[in-house]
């Protein structure tokens, strides 16, 4: 079945011009609704999703003053301010085009009307009504996505942060490259978001790409865009993630994971910012700004002849490193408070909060997996929760503590010798003996340092 390129409403007090219209329009595949009362018109508006409005000027016999076209022009604008309307008059002149023009009219026909004219004009009207329908959506998906954005900001307080922050706040404005390092679930992502929000690019979009999943067969269709036929699966045209992010800031995360064959390709697009969609000849130049994330040694790939030099230079002029979540223990409270704000409000569980020495220990834990760790913790904790203060249990950690997964910010010979004590314990699943060898103690001994510690 082939799609209809649009509907136009017909309001005519003409039934003979109603059916002509009808006709000429059906055969192009237009769809038709009509009307010889203009009373009907709001209401078919309201039922019908049209893309064009045809419109007589005057629809009482021997009425050539057009007041009631343009009264109806007005009702139908108010309704649609975006809908096109196209007045039609056997009387028309040149002041009742400009009138209907500055009144919001789309264009203007003239009875008898030429064919091929009209159909255009319709043609016309019902692309520009499409494209400004596109608009309105991409205005809005371009809001929402503002307006997460500036609801993420990087969260913490410790010196590391604050340094991260104030070289956020001199790079930002700028269009320079910036390569954000760091483990994995540090928040690359979050900083790169950062540096988007505070830019003069912060009213277009952010896209994020992980070039590390990208297999060579994929990455140029997903980087570039490719034209229909392009290949066996390029059922339609498609723009690339660059193309996507024009104007705005493009995120390029694991940069490292890249094969050397698609680096080539990567830094011309850096150097010349054009690119060409796969299928095509034609350029397309796209202004965007690149932020790249590693978690890998790019120096030492360079080293190593497996990412290349010239790459590694174009994507590095502003570094920011960031170090693991356990360096940085002072920021781990305010992180744990956001995603419990966050998390208990999704869940309904506004009455949750966490105990002191719960804190304390959530701060002496080393968390492996970072801050994306602790942001599952938490939210775990949130779900699984059965009381209002949440418990070690609730996180799921409190196996890993006991185990002597810590962070010492004391030299307490009494607190370390307790921590090596469990540590050995555990390591020998709960064997004494063995236990005691390996810290070089009596089984005596062993047991009277855990009657001590009340181990």
């Amino acid at each position: 079945m082939v799609k209809s390129p649009g509907k136009v409403l017909l309001a005519d007090d003409d039934e003979f011009v109603l059916l002509s219209l009808k006709v000429l329009l059906e055969q192009h595949k237009i769809e038709v609704v009509s009307t010889s009362n203009p009373e009907r018109i709001m209401a078919l508006l309201e039922k019908e999703n049209v893309h064009a409005v045809m419109l007589d000027m005057n629809f009482r016999a021997g009425d050539t003053s057009s007041t009631q076209g343009l009264f109806w022009l007005g009702r139908i604008l108010e309704f649609n301010k975006d809908l096109p309307v196209i007045p039609l008059t056997a009387y028309g002149d040149i002041s009742l085009a400009v009138e209907a023009m500055k009144r919001g009219a789309h264009d203007f026909i003239t009875k008898p009307w030429e064919n091929e004219k009209l159909l255009a004009t319709i043609k016309n009207a019902i692309i520009l009504y499409e494209e400004k329908q596109k608009v309105k959506v991409l205005t809005a998906q371009q809001k929402i996505l503002t307006t997460s954005t500036q609801q993420q900001s990087l969260i913490g307080s410790s010196s590391a942060i604050e340094q991260i922050k104030n070289k956020i706040e001199k790079i930002a404005p700028t269009d320079t490259s910036v390569l954000i390092s760091g483990d994995n679930g540090t928040g690359k992502e979050v900083i790169a978001r950062e540096i988007h929000r505070c830019s003069k690019r912060n009213s277009h979009v952010f896209i994020s790409v992980d070039v590390g999943s990208l297999s060579e067969s994929i990455f140029e269709s997903e980087l570039f865009g490719h034209k229909k036929g392009a290949f066996t699966d390029a059922k339609e045209d498609r723009i690339g993630r660059i193309e996507a992010a024009h104007g705005g800031t493009l995120f390029l995360d694991e940069i490292g994971n890249l094969p050397l064959s698609l680096q080539a390709k990567l830094l011309s697009v850096l150097q010349h910012k054009i690119i060409t969609r796969l299928g095509t000849n034609q350029p397309i130049a796209v202004d965007v700004r690149i932020v790249c994330a590693t978690n890998s040694n790019l120096q030492g790939l360079v080293k190593e002849g497996k990412f290349r030099e010239d790459l590694y230079y174009r994507i590095n002029t502003v570094e920011i490193g960031i170090p693991p979540l356990a360096e940085r223990q002072e920021d781990i409270p305010l992180l744990v408070m956001h995603f419990l704000n966050k998390n208990a409000q999704h869940y309904q569980k506004e009455d949750r909060y966490i105990p002191e020495e719960v804190m304390t220990a959530l701060q002496k834990y080393r968390w492996p997996g970072n801050v994306r760790e602790l942001q599952h913790a938490v939210e775990r904790a949130v779900i699984l929760s059965e009381n209002q203060a949440l418990s070690l249990e609730d996180f799921g950690i409190s196996r890993h503590l006991q185990s002597g997964e810590l962070i010492f910010d004391h030299l307490n010979l009494e607190k370390l010798e307790a921590w090596a004590i469990r540590k050995a314990i555990a390591k020998h699943k709960g064997n004494i003996s063995h236990a005691a060898q390996e810290l070089g103690l009596s089984r005596g001994a062993m047991y009277r340092r855990m009657e001590r510690y009340a181990i």
